[in-house]
């Protein structure tokens, strides 16, 4: 019988996440860890995402680890390619590429109580032990695919954004229905307009966009950024401070984001000559409700007489057409899905079991709970990074990854110290989720639109309702209190909020 190799610490995903937490380890000088992961390359969501136009929303400076600044971005706004050469660099630069186990593509986390430690297995049959468990899946990877009628008898190509082809994806000069939009679409769109023949956009929601002052960074900049690291680094803070003073409008006065919506007519009044298109494309709900999207060329792409918007829902697709509920038939070669992600879907692929066998899926069918976005009640030592209520509607994710890396970090060394692995206590969970559903409801996310932010339940289970020093301050020391060590049984962890527990007053120390 081959004998199942054993690790300290397991990492699933090679994103900003994975990486974010080897490297960190590798700086401890702690090399007692391997990272799994399903592709052939490192990068997560920038190796799966290279549509055309493909490109971050967040200032290139501030996207990046704190402890590697990249002096070589050629925009304000890095496309996808050079994120991905990033990772890529980082993955070489600090040596974790040995440390990666590449076709693993990770099927079922059991926790073994006799031997306390984690038994994972990949979808080939190979599998893995370890004192602990790193998820960074990340949540903008699995495409989520739209149920519409016929969709499957379409005889073109079929494209979603996040299954893109690598080769040419032979789009040039046919007649090409795009459905949705969403981020994706907001950089397809002006991508494919010039190349389709003619270019059918289906809109359920329009949304709200604002100016993308995207310049190209001089080499004079990168050559300054180079010789003068602290320049760079200042530049960053300054970009910083900017995006975190948005939080004061997203989580505390909703209405001020009126201001912000005159901006974005006023681009849209622009962009847009005929008033009909520009109805169209107006939102009818309050800014920042969806995610708040960047582009100077989207609402512009509908001036051009082979860009057409559609906003009657899509009743059926047909061989060759797509069909709206008003009867209206549109022959097309291709369909574009732009159609976002399953956000809890990197989850859902994984069966995840703890102590007593309970199943994760079961603990959130009636939504995702945990401590920080990092811990799960009766899950010992299996840590999330950019898990639940830790994603951003108004700065870079990145720096909440390494808030939570640092967290994991403490815990990491506190089970080695003492020789003892530790788990979330229900009560944390229950507070903490109770906190968040508390603190959402006077946030703009919760103003009255659907978006992914909300789960189906109608709660916000995404976004963090507050700022990133506030996430640093509550993350920044481990409170004992939220953790006990690990028995020979644990009861099985509570599955929801009680109703109770959404009138406590949690008065968590923050900003």
């Amino acid at each position: 019988m081959t004998e199942v190799p054993h690790t300290r610490v397991l990492i699933v995903g090679t994103g900003f996440s994975g990486l974010g937490m080897a490297i960190r380890l590798s700086q401890k000088g702690d090399q007692d860890y391997v990272i799994l992961e399903k592709a052939d390359d490192v990068g997560g969501t920038w190796r799966d995402n290279r549509y055309p136009g493909c490109a971050c929303d967040v200032p290139s400076r501030l996207y990046s680890f704190s402890f590697a600044q990249n002096p070589s971005w050629s925009r304000e706004f890095a496309p996808a390619e050079e994120i991905w050469a990033y990772l890529r660099d980082c993955t070489e630069r600090y040596g974790i590429h040995e440390r990666i186990t590449f076709g693993a593509d990770l099927a079922e986390l059991t926790y073994d109580e006799s031997e306390l430690r984690w038994l994972a297995t990949a979808r080939d049959g190979r599998s893995w032990t370890a004192d602990a468990v790193v998820l960074g899946v990340g949540a903008l990877h699995q495409p989520q695919l739209p149920d519409i009628l016929g969709l499957d008898t379409f005889e073109g190509p079929v494209l979603h954004s996040a299954l893109w082809p690598a080769a040419d994806d032979e789009l040039t000069g046919k007649r090409v229905a795009v459905v949705g939009t969403g981020a994706s679409s907001v950089q397809l769109v002006p991508a494919l307009a010039p190349r389709a023949q003619q270019l059918h956009v289906f809109q359920r929601t329009a949304a709200w966009i604002l100016p993308k002052h995207d310049n190209e960074l001089s080499s004079r900049r990168q050559v300054a950024y180079r010789a003068v690291p602290g320049l760079q680094r200042a530049v960053r803070w300054a970009t910083y401070w900017q995006l975190e003073s948005r939080v004061l409008a997203f989580a505390r006065y909703p209405k001020a984001m009126r201001l912000v919506e005159r901006i974005s007519l006023r681009h849209l009044a622009r962009s847009v000559r005929d008033p009909q298109v520009r109805a169209r494309l107006t939102p009818d709900y309050t800014f920042g409700c969806k995610r708040v999207l960047v582009s100077s060329d989207y609402w512009s792409a509908f001036d051009r007489d082979d860009v057409e918007i559609v906003t009657d829902g899509i009743a059926r697709v047909e061989r060759n057409a797509v069909v709206t509920v008003d009867g209206t038939r549109r022959e097309v070669e291709a369909i574009v899905l732009g159609t976002g992600f399953n956000i809890t879907g990197s989850f859902e692929r994984i069966e995840i079991r703890g102590v007593g066998g309970a199943s994760l899926a079961d603990s959130w069918s009636s939504g995702m709970v945990t401590n920080l976005g990092i811990t799960v009640a009766g899950h010992p030592e299996l840590y999330f990074l950019l898990g639940p209520n830790t994603a951003l509607g108004h700065s870079s994710v990145v720096m909440m990854i390494e808030f939570a890396t640092k967290y994991v970090l403490q815990c990491l060394e506190r089970a080695r110290v003492t020789a003892a692995p530790h788990v979330a206590t229900s009560g944390a969970q229950v507070d903490f989720t109770a906190e968040m559903r508390r603190r959402s409801k006077g946030t703009v996310w919760a103003s009255g639109c659907r978006s992914w932010y909300l789960d189906r339940f109608g709660n916000n289970t995404t976004v963090w309702p507050g700022s990133t020093l506030s996430y640093w301050w509550r993350t920044r020391r481990v409170d004992p209190t939220h953790f006990e060590p690990v028995p020979a049984r644990l009861p099985v962890p509570a599955q929801s909020v009680p109703a109770s527990a959404e009138g406590e007053t949690i008065v968590p120390q923050q900003f």
